[in-house]
């Protein structure tokens, strides 16, 4: 089963793909997502095979029909570099072959999530009139909005882009900034070893790779083998009562956790709390 992550605001396929130490063309493929397509609040699914070297390459296994230059095609590469790579001398390809190839992917710069403000239709509104009003044109809103058709309800909400020196500043998908606790949290010693990654590591523990980085101070993904780390402990269930204002993110903040797992434990199935719920962290 694949884990999941939730997009925030500033995150890239690159960072996302770096966080989890998977390939940037593994995540894009698994989503159907690109640079231009990743939204706020959306859920990805991230790959559960971790990549060798994700800014270079990716791993891929051959399926019958399959090609060289069919998959050379697919990915953006070529014949001879799928070929250097895998110390190749013919063309001639197995089914269930395992094959490096190449890693291509949007430079960071250009992989920055516009920005959205929320608009209700009110009555008399027209696609035109929104887009004229917002200084946007009408198939960006049709787009970003996944809309069939001409028509509008009143009350519909629609994400509009707002430009990017813009001062509006934007929520994140659940709710209001939280200060998470100054308590201590419970945690075990792992000491790395060869071929850890923070990614195996928080899955082997059933924690994130967020929760591991936070507790240590880490301020990157690089490991180095025979380091101590702490591993924040996930046997104490808390049960927690919601307040007026909560949502899941915020709530997620701050109990160190994420909305995913939030949801899990809870068999939640949509992102909407009620005042006086209990949820199990």
């Amino acid at each position: 089963m694949n884990q999941t992550y939730t997009v925030k605001a500033g995150d890239t396929l690159y960072g996302i793909s770096n966080q989890f130490g998977v390939s940037v063309t593994e995540l894009a493929n698994l989503n159907n997502v690109n640079a231009n397509t990743l939204k706020i609040c959306q859920v990805l699914k991230i790959p559960t095979k971790t990549g060798t070297n994700p800014n270079n390459m990716f791993m891929y296994t051959v399926k019958k029909g399959d090609s060289l230059y069919s998959i050379a095609r697919k990915y953006n590469t070529t014949v001879d570099a799928i070929k250097n790579l895998n110390n190749l001398k013919t063309t001639s390809l197995s089914i269930g072959q395992v094959l490096r190839i190449p890693e291509t992917y949007t430079p960071e710069d250009e992989m920055t999530l516009p920005n959205y403000i929320n608009y209700t239709v009110k009555k008399g509104d027209t696609l035109y009139s929104i887009a004229r009003n917002n200084n946007v044109d009408v198939t960006t809103i049709v787009k970003d909005n996944s809309i069939k058709g001409n028509n509008l309800t009143i009350g519909q909400i629609l994400r509009i882009r707002i430009p990017s020196d813009s001062n509006i500043v934007e929520d994140e998908c659940f709710g209001p900034d939280y200060t998470p606790p100054t308590t201590s949290t419970p945690s075990t010693n792992y000491t790395v070893k060869k071929g850890d990654s923070l990614y195996s590591i928080a899955k082997q523990y059933n924690t994130t790779v967020s929760a591991i980085t936070s507790i240590n101070n880490l301020s990157n993904n690089n490991l180095q083998i025979g380091q101590v780390l702490k591993i924040p402990s996930t046997s104490t269930t808390n049960t927690y009562t919601v307040k007026s204002g909560e949502s899941l993110y915020s709530i997620a903040k701050k109990f160190n956790t994420t909305v995913d797992d939030i949801k899990r434990k809870n068999n939640l199935t949509s992102n909407l709390l009620s005042v006086g719920q209990k949820l199990i962290i």
